[in-house]
């Protein structure tokens, strides 16, 4: 459970800093909310929220400040990871981070006009780039932080030893892996400096969500990490169910952990069949990725969809589980043993293998911690912290598996974290299907889930639940509320504000993908050129959950 507290915005930096000296070290994300189409209890308009928590992973703060003018203290000298977070409540919402080294847009282009997720922006306004931010003055900055030759004016270049050269790796290239731009200033191979920008896959999710249902929000979460879209429907769900204080019946719950861990399956084999083929391991990549084929050719026959399969509703699920699941799940399963166990004796020995990827990429566990990461790339630097088994939901607190850590936090440490949970994924599945109950998958509350088909079709109170569900929405109680669950990528979380109706009056997603590509920059930097390829496809960036 969270601890939601309302501090004065002077002394919120003080307050903040106070919280870290007692342990709460690890930030989750930072929002803003615009007050000026609510329920006002306050004469600010604008208030600036961070969700923080303990070194314990037990204990969660949600602190809140209401701005009688836009501007606040600047955190990121406590919190590296602050540093795109408060970047993205500024390009959002128009709040300045005073001593803020870098604040500048990180989803919209740099020529946007206005601030998109104040209430007062057109949802229908779309705003072209009509120019190229070439990065140089960020990239500058860098430099001159080491102290190395920046590029001059009229395209010399300062006077230094090293003869650098300026390259684009992305935003469209096979190797960065989704619509991500790194600008890398070479000395040879050596990555001297390193500038990411991301914003070319940005839709809007978020303001999309100021004018639809919860549930037709569903297949927006589809969306985000499209490579375990069933992950992002339970995290969604599970938070709208937690505001409205209802709880699954049992054999929804296993069904829900059923598929998270078949989500976290299909994720981590395309994580490391893109990463085996960007050195070259082309026979491990079809290993690795025809395997999860079977799995898509499961939830395609259990949701009606391969990809994006939409197959959550805020109270259950579309549907129960069909006649031979079971044996269709048995056989997908069988296909990723058999696709591990043939890549690992490729691997596992082979020197090629271990030089490309050890001691590469490395990352603390203070810093890991520090920057934000969450999920297998921060357990990969030997941090165990897995919401599964420190905030268990769902009965995961019955299922026997470990949590996988690394030792060092290199590229091989996040590549083995990611091939043992896939065992762990196989085991929890296993206890889950001989544990399963018989039973209802929906919560029996007609103002939460649609009426059975047949209801609807024979009588009019059927029809009228129907049409009062589907045309207003389900209506949350107005509350503000953060929920999370370990995603396949790590902690996904949604911040949601709901003013009573069944339209969400904001809704702030909290994506592993975003806080880990902020971090890769300093990842990458005295490395070489091929290395920072194999550290950005470790690091299992989705470009879909990190723009939004």
């Amino acid at each position: 459970m969270s601890n939601y507290i309302t501090i004065q915005r002077e002394e919120l930096y003080p307050f903040i800093q106070d919280k870290f000296s007692q342990g709460f070290n690890y930030l989750l994300d930072i929002t803003a909310i615009d007050y000026s189409e609510y329920v006002k209890t306050q004469d600010e308009e604008f208030a600036v929220v961070y969700i923080i928590r303990h070194e314990d992973f037990k204990q969660t703060i949600v602190i809140k400040s209401y701005l009688s003018i836009l501007e606040v203290q600047t955190v990121t000298d406590i919190f590296s990871g602050a540093d795109w977070l408060e970047r993205e409540v500024y390009d959002q919402y128009g709040i300045i981070f005073k001593d803020h080294k870098n604040l500048r847009r990180v989803l919209n282009h740099h020529g946007f006009k206005g601030h998109p997720l104040r209430r007062s922006y057109p949802i229908t306004k779309g705003q072209l780039s009509l120019c190229v931010d070439d990065l140089q003055d960020e990239m500058n900055n860098r430099l001159l932080g080491k102290s190395v030759v920046c590029k001059l004016e009229d395209g010399s270049f300062s006077d230094c030893s090293k003869d650098l050269m300026f390259l684009n790796l992305g935003p469209s290239h096979p190797a960065s892996h989704g619509t991500i731009r790194t600008y890398l200033a070479l000395d040879g191979e050596t990555i001297e400096a390193a500038v990411t920008e991301i914003g070319y896959l940005h839709r809007g999710f978020e303001k999309s969500c100021e004018n639809h249902t919860y549930n037709q929000i569903i297949p927006y979460t589809d969306r985000l990490n499209y490579c375990s879209a069933i992950s992002n429907n339970i995290a969604f769900a599970k938070t709208v169910e937690d505001m409205l204080g209802v709880t699954l019946p049992p054999r929804g719950q296993a069904i829900r952990v059923l598929l998270l861990e078949l989500s976290r399956i299909e994720d981590h084999l395309v994580c490391l069949a893109a990463i085996l083929v960007d050195m070259g391991a082309m026979t491990n990549y079809w290993y690795m990725y025809n395997p999860r084929e079977s799995i898509y050719e499961l939830l395609s026959k259990l949701t009606g969809a391969r990809l994006t399969n939409s197959y959550m509703r805020i109270g259950g699920m579309t549907n129960d589980l069909h006649d031979d699941f079971e044996s269709d799940l048995n056989n997908a399963l069988l296909k990723v043993k058999e696709g591990v166990e043939e890549t690992l004796s490729l691997i596992k020995h082979n020197r090629i293998f271990h030089d490309r990827t050890q001691n590469i990429g490395i990352i603390s566990p203070e810093d890991a911690i520090n920057a934000s990461l969450t999920g297998p790339n921060l357990r990969a630097s030997g941090v165990a912290y897995d919401m599964r088994k420190d905030n268990p939901y769902y009965g995961y607190e019955n299922y026997e598996f470990d949590v996988v850590v690394g030792s060092v936090g290199d590229v091989y440490d996040r590549i083995m974290v990611r091939f043992e949970e896939i065992q762990q994924s196989s085991k929890i599945i296993d206890q889950v299907m001989r544990t399963m109950p018989d039973g209802e998958i929906n919560i029996k509350d007609a103002s939460i889930v649609l009426p059975k088909k047949e209801a609807v079709y024979t009588t009019i109170e059927g029809v009228m639940n129907q049409f009062k569900l589907t045309y207003e929405g389900v209506k949350v109680p107005v509350n503000e509320y953060y929920g999370s669950i370990e995603a396949t990528n790590g902690e996904l979380g949604f911040f949601i504000v709901s003013d009573g109706s069944g339209t969400p009056y904001k809704v702030k997603v909290k994506a592993p993908s975003f806080t880990a590509i902020a971090a890769y920059a300093d990842m990458i930097e005295g490395l070489q050129l091929a290395d920072s390829v194999l550290t950005l496809g470790s690091l299992n960036i989705i470009a879909g959950e990190m723009d939004r």
